[in-house]
Protein backbone atom coordinates (compact mmCIF):
# COMPACT_ATOMS: atom_id res chain seq x y z
CA UNK A 1 0.00 0.00 0.00
CA UNK A 2 2.89 2.28 0.93
CA UNK A 3 4.26 1.45 -2.71
CA UNK A 4 1.01 2.97 -4.24
CA UNK A 5 0.87 6.08 -2.52
CA UNK A 6 4.63 6.95 -3.55
CA UNK A 7 4.06 6.02 -7.06
CA UNK A 8 0.91 8.33 -6.62
CA UNK A 9 2.80 10.80 -5.42
CA UNK A 10 6.05 10.56 -7.54
CA UNK A 11 3.66 10.51 -10.77
CA UNK A 12 1.92 13.67 -9.63
CA UNK A 13 4.77 15.70 -8.88
CA UNK A 14 6.18 14.55 -12.40
CA UNK A 15 3.53 15.72 -14.25
CA UNK A 16 3.09 19.23 -12.38
CA UNK A 17 7.03 19.53 -13.33
CA UNK A 18 6.60 18.85 -16.51
CA UNK A 19 4.15 22.54 -16.59
CA UNK A 20 0.90 22.80 -18.34
CA UNK A 21 -0.31 20.62 -21.33
CA UNK A 22 -0.32 22.73 -24.67
CA UNK A 23 -3.85 23.54 -26.47
CA UNK A 24 -5.18 20.75 -28.39
CA UNK A 25 -4.98 21.13 -31.93
CA UNK A 26 -7.58 23.59 -33.98
CA UNK A 27 -9.73 19.99 -35.52
CA UNK A 28 -9.92 18.58 -31.45
CA UNK A 29 -10.49 21.93 -29.84
CA UNK A 30 -13.14 22.67 -32.50
CA UNK A 31 -14.81 19.09 -31.57
CA UNK A 32 -14.79 19.71 -27.83
CA UNK A 33 -15.79 23.40 -27.86
CA UNK A 34 -20.04 23.84 -27.43
CA UNK A 35 -21.84 24.27 -30.47
CA UNK A 36 -23.49 27.91 -31.21
CA UNK A 37 -26.98 27.12 -30.36
CA UNK A 38 -29.58 29.96 -30.86
CA UNK A 39 -33.74 30.84 -31.00
CA UNK A 40 -34.69 32.70 -33.32
CA UNK A 41 -38.18 34.35 -32.47
CA UNK A 42 -39.52 36.24 -35.29
CA UNK A 43 -42.95 38.59 -34.86
CA UNK A 44 -45.07 40.95 -37.19
CA UNK A 45 -43.53 39.77 -40.46
CA UNK A 46 -46.53 39.82 -42.29
CA UNK A 47 -46.17 36.07 -42.99
CA UNK A 48 -48.12 33.98 -40.12
CA UNK A 49 -45.89 31.09 -41.33
CA UNK A 50 -42.64 33.08 -39.93
CA UNK A 51 -44.21 34.45 -36.77
CA UNK A 52 -42.44 31.54 -34.81
CA UNK A 53 -39.67 30.23 -33.14
CA UNK A 54 -36.84 28.87 -34.72
CA UNK A 55 -33.83 26.99 -33.50
CA UNK A 56 -30.48 26.90 -35.13
CA UNK A 57 -27.74 24.97 -34.33
CA UNK A 58 -24.11 25.54 -35.86
CA UNK A 59 -21.08 23.01 -35.56
CA UNK A 60 -22.62 20.68 -36.52
CA UNK A 61 -25.82 22.48 -38.48
CA UNK A 62 -29.52 21.18 -37.31
CA UNK A 63 -32.33 22.25 -35.54
CA UNK A 64 -35.64 24.02 -37.00
CA UNK A 65 -34.44 26.98 -38.86
CA UNK A 66 -35.67 26.98 -42.27
CA UNK A 67 -31.97 27.85 -43.88
CA UNK A 68 -29.94 26.50 -41.13
CA UNK A 69 -26.80 26.00 -43.70
CA UNK A 70 -27.01 29.06 -45.15
CA UNK A 71 -27.78 30.83 -41.68
CA UNK A 72 -24.66 29.24 -40.06
CA UNK A 73 -22.30 29.99 -43.53
CA UNK A 74 -23.03 33.42 -42.61
CA UNK A 75 -22.42 33.77 -39.39
CA UNK A 76 -18.82 31.63 -39.60
CA UNK A 77 -18.32 34.78 -42.75
CA UNK A 78 -19.27 37.31 -40.07
CA UNK A 79 -16.68 35.58 -37.44
CA UNK A 80 -14.06 35.50 -39.91
CA UNK A 81 -14.47 39.12 -40.41
CA UNK A 82 -14.11 39.84 -36.80
CA UNK A 83 -17.77 41.10 -37.11
CA UNK A 84 -20.68 41.28 -33.96
CA UNK A 85 -23.45 40.32 -36.00
CA UNK A 86 -25.45 40.93 -32.56
CA UNK A 87 -24.35 44.31 -31.34
CA UNK A 88 -26.81 46.88 -31.16
CA UNK A 89 -26.75 50.14 -33.69
CA UNK A 90 -24.52 53.12 -32.17
CA UNK A 91 -26.41 55.77 -30.42
CA UNK A 92 -23.86 57.97 -32.22
CA UNK A 93 -24.91 56.70 -35.83
CA UNK A 94 -27.00 58.81 -38.13
CA UNK A 95 -29.73 57.17 -39.69
CA UNK A 96 -31.96 57.53 -42.20
CA UNK A 97 -36.08 58.40 -41.44
CA UNK A 98 -37.12 55.33 -43.44
CA UNK A 99 -39.49 52.79 -42.00
CA UNK A 100 -38.94 48.59 -43.21
CA UNK A 101 -42.42 47.51 -41.65
CA UNK A 102 -43.29 46.10 -38.58
CA UNK A 103 -41.20 42.83 -38.42
CA UNK A 104 -39.39 42.07 -35.34
CA UNK A 105 -37.02 39.78 -34.21
CA UNK A 106 -35.29 38.47 -31.11
CA UNK A 107 -31.97 36.05 -31.10
CA UNK A 108 -30.99 34.43 -27.91
CA UNK A 109 -28.16 31.93 -26.88
CA UNK A 110 -24.56 31.25 -27.67
CA UNK A 111 -22.70 32.04 -30.28
CA UNK A 112 -19.02 31.92 -30.46
CA UNK A 113 -19.11 31.23 -26.91
CA UNK A 114 -20.82 34.47 -25.83
CA UNK A 115 -23.83 34.67 -24.58
CA UNK A 116 -26.63 36.44 -27.31
CA UNK A 117 -29.67 38.32 -26.72
CA UNK A 118 -30.11 40.91 -29.38
CA UNK A 119 -33.43 42.30 -30.39
CA UNK A 120 -33.99 43.70 -34.16
CA UNK A 121 -36.54 45.54 -35.97
CA UNK A 122 -36.47 47.60 -39.11
CA UNK A 123 -37.68 50.95 -37.74
CA UNK A 124 -35.17 53.31 -39.37
CA UNK A 125 -32.44 52.59 -42.38
CA UNK A 126 -30.01 51.60 -40.14
CA UNK A 127 -31.66 49.18 -38.37
CA UNK A 128 -32.67 47.31 -41.64
CA UNK A 129 -29.32 47.37 -42.48
CA UNK A 130 -28.51 45.68 -39.24
CA UNK A 131 -31.41 43.13 -40.04
CA UNK A 132 -30.28 42.53 -43.88
CA UNK A 133 -26.95 41.57 -42.77
CA UNK A 134 -27.74 38.84 -41.08
CA UNK A 135 -29.95 37.88 -43.83
CA UNK A 136 -30.54 34.46 -44.07
CA UNK A 137 -30.32 33.74 -40.28
CA UNK A 138 -33.52 36.32 -40.47
CA UNK A 139 -35.72 36.13 -43.31
CA UNK A 140 -35.76 39.08 -45.89
CA UNK A 141 -37.94 41.46 -44.57
CA UNK A 142 -40.88 43.34 -46.27
CA UNK A 143 -40.37 47.44 -47.25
Amino acid sequence: MLRLAAFAVTSALAAAAAGPLPPLPEPLGGLLSPPDRLTITMSNTGNRQMDRKYQLECGPVGGSHPSAEQACAKLDRLAQEGKDPFAPVSKRQICSEQYGGPATAEITGTWQGRKVDARFSRTDGCEISRWQELEPLLPPGRS
